[in-house]
């Protein structure tokens, strides 16, 4: 069975340029989601990372490893905020 090289997306593609900016930025939201209301920031991250992952071909790992971050932030977030009774939303 012959592979159509068009169908395959390439490395270095618009998409994966933009699941790496969006995977930077998801990392950034999730650590301010830390301290700035995480029952907000934390799950508009977890979103923006969610998409990362699925546009990215060549920036799998990056994609990936924001999901964990994110993820990590946001239940680190909310565990401090109700520590320290700050506001959740």
């Amino acid at each position: 069975m012959e592979t159509n090289h068009r169908d395959v997306p390439r490395e270095g593609s618009t998409a994966d340029t933009i699941a790496g900016y969006l995977a930077a930025f998801a990392i950034l939201a999730g650590v301010l989601g830390l301290v700035y209301y995480p029952g907000r920031v934390g799950p508009a991250a977890i979103l923006v990372a969610l998409i990362a992952c699925g546009l990215a071909t060549g920036q799998r790992r990056l994609a990936a490893g924001a999901l964990i971050i994110v993820t990590l932030c946001w239940i680190a977030g909310m565990i401090l905020a109700v520590a320290l009774e700050r506001p959740i939303f």
